[in-house]
């Protein structure tokens, strides 16, 4: 799925070329990169490293990317790691005695760590000691081990899945938005620019306007664009051949896929445009649970074309109309 927002193989190379390298490369967030570079600025005058900082928000926004500018602002390495990679407190503090003062730790998907493994690093984020259990039984002793002064960045899709007590110990806590059509065109055209490809502003267009509202996503179109452009030998990505690219991965206007539009579909022609349940969607288009909650559903809601009710999904109006079905009076009173 070319708009899924999810890191994908391909990705990871791509996004080590793309990405910006400061502040004033990174496109959008503006409100973010304010707070940053004032928590930035201050540390650097004290001398110390940067507070814990916990960076949310649906996936392909530019979190890692943003854990990479704190570090080279702060002139500092980083580790990168994920939550589900540090299986047992041994993988934890190894990453962690292995850090030097002021260094970043950036763990992706955070609120899949372990249970065990977060005990251990609240006392690590807080006071900067690793507690380490050593034998077993009533000969077992504790350990305390000094840490360097790191900064951990924690980055996760699923805020309301961190514990309280983890939550608590971030010091600077930072949503990261959807992006505008118009900053996600300047994306594309800088983006373009590294790739030596050239596009005019309505090619870039009509890639933004399908990107939905997210970077990661524009540049893996603008790549597709591409491929076709140079098969027609095609010397500029103008307006005709972004559409033909699009049309070619049956991605619409709205940066819909052929799922996007069966779900919409499945919930107005065998559901009555709802309500629905999670499961028996998931049943009727043989997609998984998960996939729906976090792939689809978001964007969908996002653009207003589905709405969550105590009873379930309900299309709107606006997906009605962009599919070509007509809504009744009894479909608007399923969405009160």
């Amino acid at each position: 799925m070319i708009t899924n927002s999810q890191e994908q193989s391909e990705d990871i190379q791509l996004d080590q070329t793309l990405r910006p390298q400061n502040f004033q490369e990174y496109v959008g967030q503006e409100k973010t990169k304010k707070n940053l570079k004032i928590l930035i600025e201050a540390a650097k005058k004290r001398k110390e490293a940067i507070e814990h900082v916990l960076l949310y928000g649906p996936a392909g926004l530019g979190k890692t990317t943003l854990s990479h500018i704190i570090a080279k602002e702060m002139n500092v390495n980083i580790k990168i790691t994920s939550g589900p990679a540090i299986e047992k407190v041994g993988d934890l503090g190894s990453i962690l005695t292995n850090l030097q003062d002021g260094d970043v730790l950036f763990i992706d998907e955070i609120h899949r760590l372990n249970k065990l493994v977060e005990e251990i690093l609240y006392p690590a984020m807080e006071d900067y000691k690793l507690d380490i259990i050593v034998g077993k039984g009533p000969s077992a002793r504790t350990l305390q081990l000094d840490l360097p002064k790191f900064t951990l960045i924690g980055a996760t899709t699923r805020l309301g899945s961190i514990s309280n007590p983890l939550r608590n110990r971030f010091g600077v806590i930072n949503r990261l938005e959807f992006y505008t059509t118009e900053e996600i065109q300047k994306i594309i055209q800088r983006s373009s620019k590294i790739l030596n490809i050239e596009i005019d502003e309505k090619g870039s267009k009509i890639i933004a306007q399908c990107s939905r509202q997210t970077p990661r996503i524009a540049n893996r179109l603008l790549k597709r664009v591409r491929d076709l452009a140079q098969i027609k030998n095609k010397p500029i990505i103008d307006e005709s051949i972004s559409q033909e690219a699009l049309n070619t991965l049956e991605i619409d206007n709205f940066g819909l896929e052929p799922t996007d539009r069966e779900i919409i579909k499945t919930i107005i022609e065998k559901f009555q445009g709802g309500p629905v349940g999670i499961q028996t969607l998931a049943a009727a288009t043989a997609e998984e649970i998960r996939t729906i909650e976090d792939v689809y559903e978001p964007f969908l809601i996002q653009i207003g074309f589905l709405a969550r009710t105590p009873r379930g999904r309900v299309v709107t109006k606006n997906a009605y109309d962009h599919l070509g079905y007509k809504f009744t009076q009894a479909q608007q009173q399923k969405l009160i």
